[in-house]
């Protein structure tokens, strides 16, 4: 076949049957000019076409979606200030460790190149991503689509996962490039990675003759979606887990081996364990290093076994006497079959103990919580909890209200989502949303928030009730910054705080004129009551709690916190 006779493609559509052969079946962003053309396409196509309010929220959305699914996802970005919108997404999925492909529009070739000034809706966008980025890519010729594109995967894919940036330029989408087939993910990148034998035997010796192992989990198990292969692994050993605050879920919290980290019962585990097996954390600063603070009592010569995708991390925190490097889905399981052929492992009694004082403690937790006026935003959490779907997706976000749950909920499910690497404030609304759509609609999704919080992206409400998600919003309102609230009382005493307090704002009417379901509530006993109407209004709620500021400015752990940026050893 001749030059002039091969078939050819559109870009646009090239790009969208790249997406496809990696399993992308969504379209996250505004539908700014520039991007038209690949909207219409993917609707022709039968994708899934999500357009919300603000670009940064798209790209939380787009960030929810890669955690529930295990895959890419992306998000679109206008030229100009479209693109800059995408940066704090950007800078949190970098912390977050998240496969997000950034795709931003830019102005044609020429006129990115022309010696001007006073470009409109022009800057050089690269410049401002490259920091955070594991790659930046500009297709320079439309030619290079794909070689590029395919970069961008293998970089966010291949390693410790995370964000990319591609940038093509407007008059590109509608030129013609030669149509070739398109290879799947494993045709051109590395898609599963198990560790060397020697690497598990070693292993294996070291958990075999162990005392008393343990496994510390993290937020990788979610990203990596490695649920069943940890599970299988954890229950063959028979040890403590101890999630980090990003790992909370890879087992529900009533699952009879997980211990709460922070507490003095998983405290007793750590120093307990001869040996640690680490899986899907970066063992950073929250956990003290893996060698500050609690992990200097106990045995002085504790062994640390690493499942770690990227050989770069290893030793860096501290020293691993045996790095398994690899993808935790394919690793988990090899050490699973290797562990069960050597030995079958018995329950420690010290587990049995710790696990009832975990138990009893969590409990007594749950019935002591005050029932007061104003709430206290304990019993709120209690409350709001106490039924729950079985099927439910979690979603935390703000700041005392991330203490405040993690201390009084006892989740039973397994998919938790939160910026607790990076700890970005308005991120729980647009994760509800991406979540809810990466389960096409089918799981329920309870989203407990602060208000502060909760009002980076209220308009998104709309997108959650035009799209008919099933998502509860449990407000935790002070009407303050609460956590900022902590460090004017720490550092001035109390009365002394500057720009903390904010005016009343009713987020069930704020709902209403959005048009989901609002429930608002100053005493206990009306809680029950509104999560059970949320539960049932067939639309998105928003169900807004008013606490006791004082005791929300005081959460569990919250002297902790507060001294987390001066000494953490």
């Amino acid at each position: 076949m001749s030059e002039q006779t091969k078939p050819t493609v559109a870009i646009s559509e090239r790009i969208l049957d790249l997406l496809q052969a990696e399993g992308i079946e969504t379209l996250w962003g505004i539908p700014d000019p520039g991007v038209q053309t690949l909207f219409h396409a993917a609707n022709r196509r039968g994708m899934k076409v999500v357009s919300g309010h603000h670009e940064a929220a798209q790209a939380f959305m787009a960030d929810a979606e890669a955690r529930m699914t295990g895959r890419p996802t992306i998000v679109s970005g206008n030229q100009g200030p479209g693109v800059a919108n995408l940066l704090p997404a950007a800078v949190n999925a970098s912390k977050e460790k998240v496969p997000v492909v950034f795709l931003a529009e830019q102005r044609s070739r020429f006129l990115d190149k022309q010696v001007r000034r006073a470009k409109f809706q022009y800057t050089d966008q690269p410049r401002f991503f490259e920091p955070a980025m594991k790659y930046v890519g500009i297709i320079e010729h439309a030619e290079q689509a794909e070689d590029i594109l395919r970069e961008a995967f293998r970089q966010a894919m291949t390693g410790t996962p995370g964000p990319v940036y591609v940038e093509y330029p407007q008059d590109h989408l509608y030129q013609q490039i030669e149509d070739k087939p398109v290879l799947a993910p494993q045709a051109y990148r590395l898609v599963s990675q198990k560790a060397e034998q020697s690497g598990i035997e070693a292993a294996v010796e070291l958990l075999a003759g162990a005392e008393f192992p343990m496994i510390l989990a993290g937020t990788g198990i979610h990203i990596g979606r490695g649920h069943e292969e940890f599970q299988q692994l954890a229950e063959a050993l028979q040890c403590p887990v101890i999630p980090s605050w990003g790992g909370r879920g890879v087992l529900c919290d009533t699952h009879d081996q997980v211990m709460a980290w922070g507490t003095e019962i998983s405290d007793e585990a750590i120093k307990a364990a001869d040996v640690v097996l680490a899986i899907g954390t970066g063992i950073g600063e929250p956990l003290k290093f893996g060698r500050g603070g609690i992990w200097e009592e106990g045995h002085a010569d504790r062994k640390w076994i690493y499942i770690e995708k990227d050989a770069l991390n290893i030793g860096v925190n501290r020293h691993i006497d045996v790095p398994l490097v690899g993808n935790l889905k394919d690793i988990c399981p090899q050490l699973t079959t290797a562990l069960t052929q050597r030995k079958t492992f018995e329950r420690p009694q010290l587990l049995t103990d710790l696990n009832d004082l975990m138990v009893a403690f969590r409990q007594g937790v749950i019935d002591e919580a005050p029932d007061t006026y104003p709430i206290h935003p304990g019993r709120m959490i209690v409350e709001a909890t106490r039924e729950t779907p079985d099927d439910m997706i979690m979603v935390r976000d703000g700041g005392c209200t991330s203490l405040w749950e993690g201390f009084y909920h006892i989740f039973k499910g397994r998919d938790f989502l939160a910026s607790s690497n990076f700890g970005h404030l308005g991120v729980g609304l647009p994760y509800a949303i991406g979540a809810a759509v990466a389960t096409q609609g089918k799981r329920p999704v309870l989203l407990i928030t602060g208000d502060s919080a909760f009002g980076f992206h209220t308009s998104e409400l709309e997108t959650a009730v035009r799209l008919g998600l099933p998502i509860v919003c449990v407000v935790n309102s002070d009407s303050a910054w609460g956590m900022e609230q902590i460090g004017f009382n720490l550092e001035f005493g109390e009365g002394n705080d500057v720009g903390v307090k904010w005016g009343d704002v009713r987020y069930d009417k704020v709902a209403e004129g959005f048009g989901a379901h609002g429930e608002y509530c100053e005493r206990t006993q009306e809680i029950a009551l509104a999560m059970a109407r949320a539960w049932a209004a067939g639309k998105p709620a928003v169900v807004h709690v008013a606490v006791d500021a004082q005791a929300n400015a005081e959460p569990p752990y919250w002297q902790q916190f507060a001294s987390a940026y001066n000494n953490f050893y």
